[in-house]
């Protein structure tokens, strides 16, 4: 299908509720969200992202079904396969289009092969990889999966590469407030945070948020001149265009916290925070039982230099309030070792590879054999390095 208009919202999200991930109804996965990447100019054949979504049926159930799109780059994906498409130009061949399954411009786990059972999600994996072998495509790339994703793919005979995020988990007894999870650090990683929120309450710094459909037009506008001025300032434009948050704000308000950092009641910088709602776009088909409530940091901007502000905005915040409303995981996006210090601990994710060349599908897993190898060291080393107190790491 060449739209996610295309595929019915209220089957997809169907569909995506029976995954019963530990995080719940993942946002980014929700058909709101990809329908409002498409419909808003911010993931189209325009920017580089044909979608081929792919639907596998059962008579007129919707059994399976995956977002793919066509790409003629590599960016917006987060997980950098650059050296390859080079090797493979160095070699007179075309790298692209490739095919990726992904959330366009969200480098957040969760389920990619939306399936109905183990066997309908190795059979939509196979049905994909056969479409890329009649289409001609150099490679199919699927981005930070789920452990049932990576079981189909190697089934499927797919390559894995691992890469290390960085992410908060409250205890199972969870935090009474933010002095309590700060106990649990070490006395210097605990300094430094205090002294960090310090800065910026001595810079007459102060904090709102709100939630859902709370956030107001203003804010909302606020919010995007912040996010397009980062991006502005590493001479980018933004992936993300204002009318697709004005779709977010219309159909899927319940997934996002809006932090606003004020001096003297103006606005001067400000996060905005994906947040699982597992009834949301579900009707309630998700078993919530065992699910993880999970806040996903995601976008920040500030009008004017603080020192500190972009700690306090992007993890304080919002770790202060998860703690606040029980939210036990806060995952901190792609890369940024520096979070280690702010309580985020590593955590490996997956992607999945399938390349037609057969020479180079040989070259590229003997590569991420040294590369899985390197990972695995430096999980360890950074394991090695907890901020937490030694008696809790």
């Amino acid at each position: 299908m060449d739209s996610p208009l295309a595929v019915d919202g209220a089957a997809w999200n169907g569909l995506l509720a029976m995954q019963g991930a530990p995080q719940g109804m993942n946002p980014f996965m929700r058909h709101e969200y990809l329908a409002a990447l498409h419909s808003s100019g911010s993931a189209t054949p325009e920017t580089g992202w044909t979608p081929r979504f792919v639907t596998l049926w059962q008579g007129d159930t919707l059994a399976g079904a995956c977002a793919l799109y066509l790409k003629d780059h590599s960016y917006g994906e987060y997980v950098f396969d650059h050296a390859w498409a080079n090797a493979y130009q160095q070699n007179g061949l075309a790298y692209y289009p490739k095919a990726v399954v992904a959330v366009p411009f969200t480098p957040v786990p969760g389920a990619r092969l939306l399936a109905r059972n183990a066997a309908e999600r190795t059979q939509l994996i196979k049905a994909v990889v056969a479409w890329c072998e009649q289409e001609g495509l150099s490679s199919l790339h699927l981005l930070f999966t789920t452990d049932e994703d990576v079981a189909a793919c190697e089934e499927a005979g797919l390559m894995l590469r691992h890469t290390v995020q960085f992410h908060w988990t409250a205890p199972p007894s969870g935090y009474r407030d933010f002095d309590d999870f700060l106990m649990s650090l070490s006395q210097e990683k605990r300094k430094k945070i205090r002294q960090e929120r310090r800065k910026v309450l001595d810079a007459g710094i102060t904090f709102r948020s709100s939630q859902g459909t709370n956030i107001c037009n203003a804010d909302w506008d606020f919010f995007y001149q912040c996010y397009a001025r980062t991006y502005y300032e590493h001479r980018n434009a933004p992936y993300l265009s204002r009318n697709f948050f004005e779709r977010m704000q219309t159909t899927m308000p319940e997934n996002w916290l809006l932090f606003v950092a004020e001096r003297d009641g103006v606005p001067i910088a400000s996060s905005l925070i994906a947040i699982s709602a597992s009834q949301a776009g579900a009707e309630g088909q998700f078993d919530s039982k065992n699910e993880v409530r999970t806040a996903y940091g995601r976008y920040w901007g500030a009008l004017e230099r603080v020192d500190c502000l972009h700690f306090e905005a992007c993890y304080y915040q919002p770790l202060a309030w998860c703690i606040a409303h029980g939210f036990q995981r806060f995952e901190g996006g792609a890369q940024g070792e520096h979070k280690m210090a702010r309580a985020l601990l590593p955590v490996k994710t997956t992607s999945a590879h399938w390349l037609a060349h057969p020479a180079f599908a040989d070259a590229v897993e003997r590569y991420l054999a040294r590369e899985g190898e390197g990972i695995a060291n430096y999980l360890d080393d950074l394991e090695k390095r907890s901020p937490f107190k030694a008696s809790l790491a």
